[in-house]
């Protein structure tokens, strides 16, 4: 009936009738969904980013034939690469139900929807953080370009992601990738004349770096005198700070003119060296340049900190309390600085990765920035490179649990699994089902098993009693054949290696793990528990109780319910009877027996025993030890120090991954006295955000929830008495078995409110 008019008017028609038609369709007949964002290659988000000699540039790895400049990227060392993505959308309660990834040999093809390496195909899934490469074989030294894009449960479907490059390594070995150390440059946040020829610059905190400082000569051959250093003393740089703590001195001869010098640093003797791309650091906040007199400004210094790619702005916390803030920036600021060498280590005096530093590093690190390439990369590190230490050999097991559960992704436990089965220990299981280094299973056979060259020694803390003249951490620990502690840890590493075999399909081996945990967890109440007194013995034939040895039963879940409130009320008896490393156990133990108040009095404490005393002391990057007095020859960045990072993120404010790859987040807090606080914690799954504000006439929660995530909310049980609303919407939380706390169960992505108030209330 159209044949007699003008094609004109047919397309001025059809242009305005087509909004109405749109309109008319169902939902989800297009693309309604925002694309995804951030996306990751083996957890490497910056796959495209190209480093020339260390600083981000603007080059492409397309690029990488047509430049001279040294140049650092990302490789990907994994022939089945995992990839993931943030799933976007306003929506509340938006679940991803299914994706499409493309991966192309070009950016051309990729641009024209062709997968000529991998069209997954729409795939019914809602895992968005590791999702394993199924397609054609990838080619080593290649450049590949991917896009992802998903479909939810409301119906939507989301465009496709911008594109993402990524290079593969020259050998694909299945290893975790990495970043490229980075570099920036840092001027002075003061400087001043301090004598006629002196000039004294501060750098505000303290990193691993090198200096350039841009001087003027009107002669030849003239010498200047630059020192670098961490403490003060009277005002100046402690030329004799001990210890190991670091001053050094060099002298320049100038050149005639103006001219820009580099100071180098000889190289320091460790198992780890620096990349030429950044020369050796050191550590210092501190700068003087001596017998020179010219003006000098706060751009003639440069300081050149070097440290693993980090996101200042990922993660934040406050709160009420000043002093628990800086002890929180002190220790988020730690994980940056000591990153310096692209794995965990020890501090600057030894350079040397441990497990247990590893430990405590990877649960702050996941705390402060959404990175994980660098945990897991010192924990594959040290799988074949063993320390001497019979817990530090159990914590392989804990740091590989800790990896799965925040990232979601087996390729490290999958490679490494025969090595993390016999860093379990199981092989030294006496007949009472308790493990001990002092029999003869601690054989050439099983030494060789777990890596390790010559003979474990259990260590409970560090320093102990009478090294380089310190008074010792173990709270007096009494070692005997059979050790609370140690077994303690065998408890929570088989524990995580029930999990981990269970997610990689080996049943037989969940199950034995399984068995075996419960057991040894039964042989520790029967054996080392003094049910008269309610507490743990330090081992069998000894009746001395110790901290350790009820923090970690305690921590690990070990204690029976009956037994809780005598376990606690000893663990408090003690106080800080314990090294900076085992206060993350401490505080675990306390958070995990609901006593708030006291968790918060040891992160505030003021006492020489604390994290303000790091402060105190002028340190800007916690120390190896409380104070220089416990343990003399301790250096001023040791990362293993920096508890509070991870504790007042996943305990006082409650944020715990609960199912791998934070499909399920736990958010627990136990706040305290303190009138209000906000922390932000960014996941693979996108940012989480809570803020607490505590009230006499309400107790509040806000939270948001990213989208493809659920979440469990817990109270303490005298706030699930109260009246509880959820967005206005009356509820009553499911008590725990414990009953300290009361929770509920299967919230969705969203902004929520949760308030409690008094019974009495007229609300």
């Amino acid at each position: 009936m159209f044949r007699n008019f003008p094609k004109t008017f047919l397309f001025s028609l059809f242009v305005k009738i087509l909004p109405l038609l749109l309109l008319a369709l169902p939902v989800g007949s297009f693309a309604a969904s925002p694309a995804p964002t951030r996306l990751t290659t083996d957890l490497i988000e910056h796959t495209n980013r190209v480093f020339l000699n260390g600083y981000p540039s603007q080059v492409s790895l397309s690029d990488l034939n047509h430049i001279i400049s040294p140049h650092q990227f990302a490789e990907i060392r994994n022939p089945a690469p995992v990839f993931g993505w943030v799933v976007n959308d306003d929506k509340p309660g938006t679940l991803q139900t299914a994706y499409r990834i493309l991966v192309a040999s070009s950016v051309q093809k990729l641009a024209q929807n062709k997968g000529d390496i991998w069209d997954s195909g729409k795939i019914n899934s809602d895992n968005s953080v590791a999702v394993t490469f199924a397609g054609n074989p990838l080619k080593t030294a290649t450049t590949y370009y991917w896009k992802v894009k998903t479909w939810n449960n409301h119906g939507d479907e989301s465009a496709f992601s911008p594109p993402k490059s990524f290079r593969t390594a020259a050998t694909l070995d299945g290893k975790t990738a990495n970043y490229p150390l980075q570099i920036t440059d840092e001027f002075p946040s003061k400087i001043n004349r301090i004598e006629p020829n002196i000039t004294f610059a501060d750098f505000g905190k303290a990193s691993f770096g090198r200096l350039k400082i841009t001087l003027s000569s009107d002669t030849e051959n003239a010498r200047v005198t630059v020192r670098l250093g961490e403490c003060l003393k009277n005002n100046r740089i402690d030329k004799n700070p001990g210890g190991s703590r670091r001053h050094n001195a060099y002298t320049i001869e100038l050149l005639r003119g103006t001219h820009t010098y580099t100071v180098g640093m000889p190289k320091k003797r460790a198992p780890l060296t620096m990349p030429s791309h950044t020369g050796e650091v050191m550590p210092f906040r501190y700068c003087e340049i001596e017998n020179y007199t010219k003006p000098l400004e706060k751009t003639n210094f440069t300081r050149q900190s070097v440290s693993y790619p980090f996101d200042d702005t990922a993660a934040s916390f406050s709160s009420s309390d000043t002093t628990l803030n800086a002890v929180w920036e002190l220790c988020k600021y730690t994980m940056k600085a000591t990153s310096f060498i692209g794995v965990f280590i020890d501090g600057d005096r030894e350079r040397t990765p441990y497990e247990a530093d590893a430990y405590i590093n990877q649960l702050s690190y996941y705390c402060v920035d959404r990175e994980y390439t660098i945990a897991r990369r010192s924990h594959e590190f040290l799988i074949k490179r063993a320390t001497w230490p019979t817990e530090w050999i159990l914590h392989s097991v804990l740091l590989a649990g800790a990896d799965y559960l925040y990232t979601g992704n087996l390729n490290s436990a999958r490679l490494f699994y025969n090595d993390l089965k016999a860093k379990t220990l199981l092989a030294l299981k006496e007949e009472n089902g308790l493990i001990s280094t002092r029999t003869a299973k601690m054989t050439p056979e099983f030494l060789k098993s777990i890596h390790f060259k010559g003979k474990l020694r259990d260590i409970v803390d560090w320093p102990q009693s009478g090294a380089w003249g310190a008074k010792g951490e173990t709270d007096g620990f009494a070692f005997t054949k059979y050790n609370t502690v140690v077994n303690a840890f065998h408890y929570e590493a088989l524990r995580q290696m029930e999990i981990l075999a269970n997610a990689l399909g080996k049943s037989e081996d969940k199950i034995t793990y399984e068995k075996e945990a419960k057991r040894v967890k039964q042989q520790i109440n029967t054996l080392l528990l003094d049910k008269e007194r309610g507490i743990y013995t330090d081992g069998l034939d000894t009746k001395h109780a110790s901290l350790h040895a009820n923090m970690l039963p305690r921590a690990f879940g070990v204690v029976p319910q009956e037994h809780f409130d005598t376990v606690s009320s000893f663990i408090r008896s003690r106080k800080m009877a314990c090294s900076v490393y085992g206060a993350q156990y401490l505080l675990d133990a306390v958070y995990e027996n609901g006593d708030a108040d006291y968790g918060l009095s040891l992160l505030t404490s003021k006492d020489d025993r604390s994290w303000f005393n790091m402060l105190r002391v002028g340190s800007t990057i916690t120390l190896e030890a409380w104070d220089n007095k416990y343990k003399p020859n301790q250096d001023w960045n040791h990362a293993w120090g920096a508890v509070p990072a991870n504790a007042v993120i996943r305990k006082l404010m409650g944020v715990e991954p609960v199912a791998p790859g934070f499909a399920t987040v736990r958010i627990r807090p136990q706040t305290a006295s303190l009138a209000w606080a906000k922390a932000r914690i960014p996941t693979l799954r996108g940012t989480i955000d809570v803020a607490v504000e505590n009230k006499p006439e309400h107790y509040t929660v806000n939270f948001e929830i990213p989208p493809n995530m659920k979440a469990e909310i817990w109270l303490p049980i005298a706030l699930s008495k109260r009246k509880i609303s959820l967005n206005g919407k009356k509820l009553k939380p499911s008590p725990a078995t414990d009953k300290k706390f009361a929770h509920i169960a299967n919230v969705l992505p969203g902004k929520y409110t949760l308030k409690a108030i008094p019974l009495t209330s007229p609300e």
